[in-house]
């Protein structure tokens, strides 16, 4: 009973999060204002951005084979692209879920044990995640004193150590009791972390170590890219500056993992972020929602055609 009211309030509380986000940002701007500075963009620039944004995934997908092939197997490229929409798109509706049903796609057309291929996709964000730390400092470092004073004024340093010092203990005593345990379900998370760990060590394992780090690069400068151009669409947004940028997109990437694909958090965090550099609350808002509508449009159409068309591509196979 507890395990399906968990279950439940993981799928519904993103939702109603992403609902009042929705509601929160709509009502600091109107809808006929909004939809004026769709109205009024600069599509040129969206659509280059949606260009950039396309080429992350693609690179996604490719730099993924990298992984795949030091545990005996292979990945076709067509397959890869489409697991990799197929995530995104599923994303939107349960979070996480996304990451589980790329590990499958894989398993049921490529015979790649789920366990290990979800760990090469949890080994691919921790590469991810080094990158965003790589961003992260570089902001801090552009805007540092800025930054610390925010920090300072609402969170305590304390108690955040703490936590983490909590949190570290738990997990090392549930360790500690899966590994003396010889029950049958001790024995099954054995088995599915021993298949995760060889999944996470492909990133040493792998001949192209310099393919992947490019490929790992290049994702996040068009992500970063993708945000970039699309303040051009805008002319509130042409001239915003550099540090801007980079909080806004920080900002906004967060966001994605507070609700189903951004739904209602990515405008309130871009307009969140834009607004510690003084821009205007309407701009930020309607450009948020143009970044997001169009990403998403992207997701929903790709990652759409994408379920559509891999049973079909692999009955053909």
């Amino acid at each position: 009973m507890n395990t399906k009211i968990s279950k439940t309030l993981k799928i519904v509380l993103p939702l109603l999060l992403g609902v009042v986000l929705v509601w929160y940002s709509l009502s600091e701007i109107s809808i006929s204002q909004l939809l004026q500075y769709f109205k009024d963009a600069n599509y040129i620039y969206i659509g280059l951005g949606l260009f950039f944004g396309l080429l992350s995934h693609l690179s996604r997908a490719y730099r993924w084979q990298f992984m795949i092939e030091p545990m005996g197997y292979k990945l076709r490229l067509p397959n890869s692209i489409m697991a990799v929409f197929a995530t995104y798109l599923v994303n939107y509706t349960i979070p996480r879920a996304g990451e589980i049903t790329r590990a499958t796609i894989i398993t049921n057309y490529e015979g790649v044990p789920f366990e290990k291929g979800f760990g090469t996709i949890v080994a691919e964000r921790i590469a991810d995640m080094l990158v965003m730390l790589i961003i992260i400092i570089i902001t801090l470092f552009l805007e540092f004193e800025f930054i610390y004073q925010i920090f300072a004024e609402r969170f305590d340093g304390h108690k955040i150590v703490y936590g983490l010092i909590a949190v570290l203990i738990v997990l090392a005593l549930i360790i500690l009791l899966i590994r003396s345990s010889s029950s049958k379900f001790a024995i099954k998370i054995k088995s599915f972390i021993s298949g995760l760990i060889e999944g996470v060590m492909t990133i040493f394992k792998m001949k192209k170590k310099c393919a992947f780090i490019f490929h790992t690069l290049f994702i996040w400068t068009m992500y970063v890219l993708m945000f970039y151009v699309t303040t051009f669409a805008l002319d509130e947004t042409t001239n915003i500056p550099l540090a801007a940028i980079l909080i806004g997109f920080i900002s906004a990437s967060f966001s994605i993992a507070a609700t189903n694909g951004g739904i209602g958090s990515y405008p309130v965090a871009v307009y969140l972020a834009f607004s510690i550099f003084g821009i205007a609350k309407d701009p930020s808002i309607a450009f948020g929602w143009i970044m997001w509508s169009s990403q998403t449009l992207m997701i929903i159409v790709l990652g759409g055609l994408s379920l559509i068309y891999l049973p079909i591509y692999n009955r053909k196979e």
